[in-house]
């Protein structure tokens, strides 16, 4: 039987596995690891690496919170039921360089004690500059995942992801996209445990090849700048439009665990535009949602 507890239970487990993955593949930097509370009542486990051989900044989070909702969350969440309980492991992963792509995952439990259950999660990839087979590789690293559970959780999940990885303002996506769900309860809590914990599970391997690809490429202090600016695209939309942030602030969870998605550099440059025919320019011209990447050729 799936319980509250024993989703949490196999959140830690998660992050744990993880994290273990992260540390041999950076070679570098080992994980900090700090317990939290939440006043409200549950509390977390924050996991920050930074300065390793691959990764600058890092972090893989679990949380397993309850209490009672604000009002603006329950108005939010179209709900009636203010005691709550919430559970899931969040990850971001910023490179030092801007040849290997930031990669954001999330997985989670929601629970009111009225019995109202859901899932909900997602995992997007954010290049610096994009490489089309690695793009490929990765949904297709998504899709297979998918279809084993279901042939339409893919192009549903495709298009959920490019709806809400998007800038607004900027007029373009965060990165190439990837999945993203949320409040699935409409099969058994059973089967969808186990999809979002295969989602949680594809994560180690799928982001290891990417990075192994592309740790060995040269740059210099052009392709440094245009990161700094990318990572300034990704604080504007954590800050600006991301759920999980803004959720984390309004049910007082823990400010440094909730920010730690954010880079330690980045940069606003007024005005840029990229170089006729450049790198940066082939990559903005990528920044856009409706590409089916899963089934272009590598």
């Amino acid at each position: 039987m799936i319980t509250k507890d024993s989703v949490s239970s196999a959140f830690r487990e998660l992050q744990s596995a993880i994290c273990t993955d992260l540390k041999k593949e950076d070679g570098g930097a080992e994980f900090s690891s700090e317990n939290w509370e939440r006043d409200g009542g549950g509390g977390g486990i924050t996991k920050v690496i930074q300065y390793g051989a691959i990764i600058e900044k890092g972090g893989v989070n679990f949380s397993a919170v309850h209490g009672e909702l604000p009002e603006k969350i329950m108005h939010a969440l179209k709900v009636n039921d203010k005691n709550f309980f919430a559970t899931g492991v969040s990850i971001v992963i910023h490179p030092s360089s801007p040849m290997v792509p930031i990669i954001h995952m999330n997985v989670r439990y929601f629970e009111l004690a009225d019995g109202t259950w859901w899932f909900g999660g997602g995992i997007d990839l954010t290049p610096i500059y994009v490489v089309e087979d690695d793009a490929v590789f990765f949904h297709r690293q998504l899709k297979k995942v998918c279809d084993k559970f279901d042939a339409k959780f893919y192009p549903c999940f495709r298009k959920n992801a490019d709806e809400y990885f998007f800038i607004k303002h900027r007029n373009e996506t965060r990165g190439i996209g990837g999945i993203f769900f949320d409040r699935l309860a409409d099969r058994s809590k059973e089967d969808l445990f186990e999809f979002v914990m295969a989602v949680g599970n594809i994560f180690s391997q799928t982001y290891v090849e990417i990075i192994r690809r592309n740790r060995t490429k040269k740059y210099g202090e052009k392709e440094k700048k245009w990161q700094l600016i990318r990572r300034g695209r990704y604080v504007e939309f954590n800050l600006v439009y991301d759920k999980g942030t803004k959720f984390g602030l309004m049910t007082d969870g823990r400010t440094e665990s909730i920010l730690m998605s954010l880079p330690e550099n980045a940069s606003w440059i007024y005005n840029f535009v990229p170089g006729d025919g450049s790198e940066e320019e082939k990559t903005l011209a990528l920044l856009k949602k409706g590409i089916d990447w899963a089934n272009k050729p590598a």
